[in-house]
């Protein structure tokens, strides 16, 4: 892989990081979770804000797992 292609790569994994970061906020409606983790998110009463907060924490663990394997 090419530095352009990697360094395109790590901008898509921040905008995807990024993204999940804030739909996240929006289900559990406060940033708790991030201190809390995965827990927080069992906790939510709704099952479609609970299934929506799942996806994207799947999303942010694994554009954080592609970042760490790429040495960012």
């Amino acid at each position: 892989m090419s530095v352009a292609q990697i360094k395109n790569l790590q901008r898509r994994l921040a905008v995807l990081e990024s993204e999940a970061t804030d739909e996240l906020n929006r289900a559990c409606g406060h940033e708790l979770w991030q201190s809390l983790g995965f827990d927080a998110l069992d906790g939510l009463e709704d099952a479609d804000r609970r299934a929506r907060a799942n996806y994207y924490y799947g999303q942010l663990q694994t554009a954080r797992e592609l970042k760490t394997s790429l040495g960012q």
